[in-house]
């Protein structure tokens, strides 16, 4: 096993010649800990016998524990400052964490609807019964709203009917970080707004209070209902996908963004603060252009068929 008189000492160094808080030496000692566990387990007696092969298994570990990429951090920075120590004790061996860089993950690019599906579901015909025919008419205001304005889905759950204002096409929504947007809302949104809003009496209780959409009871719709909704709304026209929210803003994004080039445009409408949030989308953006260019450009097509023979 690890001898944790190192890590004992490493610590109280840290307490009484580096005055660090509590709150630090807590962490630190949990971080390293995790290593010695590690380490205990490959059994390896000396903490100069971690390499970059086993500093590389430990941080897959880790990864599968689900730690995030700032915990990870955290533990790297832990572990870099005690080999430091250990190093001037002459004990740190090669030091695999010195220049080690996290890789971070690959990150999937988000789902997205083309358009033909986006106008499958948003110009499916109501149901004939009167109770889902009403529903309808809420739910198709909710998704006209999502996707022609790239609402989150907190936004769109918290709205009041004071946000919203038809006349103009526009709605104001509180985002995160409590900051505050004014977004256009589309002709088409506007029209099924307008549509629920002359069934929304029905529905009113002394609960609803000003919430722009309600449930059967007369309660402000919540974001749990909101996403069952919308999934059975996809399954009743025969969409063979889980529609959550947050594919039809990134389909608003996606559509945006490939009509109109303009990046820093679409990251005000969706609220990110940083525009690497938004970034994602012209992954999404090229891989559309190179779909087209593989379909039609001639010698595109004779390398897919030369590929494809060899």
């Amino acid at each position: 096993m690890i001898d944790r008189l190192r890590l004992d000492q490493f610590l109280h160094e840290l307490a009484s010649k580096r005055l660090a808080s509590p709150h630090t030496i807590t962490a630190y000692h949990h971080d390293i800990e995790a290593l010695a566990l590690f380490l205990d387990e490959e059994k390896q007696r000396q903490w100069a016998d971690l390499n970059s092969a086993l500093l590389e298994a430990w941080i897959g570990q880790c990864r599968e524990q689900g730690l995030s990429l700032r915990s990870l951090q955290r533990r790297l920075s832990a572990i870099r400052k005690f080999y430091d120590w250990l190093n001037v004790k002459g004990e740190a061996g090669t030091h695999p964490s010195k220049g080690y860089q996290l890789k971070r993950p690959r990150q999937d690019l988000p789902s997205v609807l083309d358009v033909d599906r986006i106008q499958q579901l948003l110009d499916a015909a109501a149901p004939t019964e009167p109770l889902p025919a009403l529903l309808w008419s809420r739910d198709k205001a909710i998704l006209e709203l999502f996707y022609s304005s790239g609402l989150r889905l907190a936004e769109l759950s918290n709205l009041r009917l004071g946000d919203l204002d038809l006349a103009a096409g526009l709605v104001t929504v509180l985002g995160k970080g409590q900051k505050t947007r004014v977004l256009p809302v589309g002709r088409m949104a506007i029209t099924a707004i307008k549509q629920w809003l002359t069934i929304r009496p029905e529905f009113v209780t002394a609960e609803s209070g000003s919430a722009v959409f309600l449930s059967q009871r007369g309660r402000a719709l919540g974001p749990r209902s909101i996403q069952t909704r919308l999934s059975h709304q996809a399954q009743r026209v025969g969409l063979d996908i889980h529609l959550h929210p947050h594919m039809l803003r990134h389909s608003f994004a996606s559509h945006l963004l490939e009509s109109s080039h303009d990046l820093r445009a679409v990251q005000e409408l969706l609220g990110h603060s940083d525009i690497r949030a938004t970034q994602i989308y012209t992954h999404l953006d090229f891989q559309h252009l190179a779909n087209v260019y593989d379909q039609a450009h001639p010698r595109a097509k004779q390398r897919r068929t030369d590929k494809g023979e060899a």
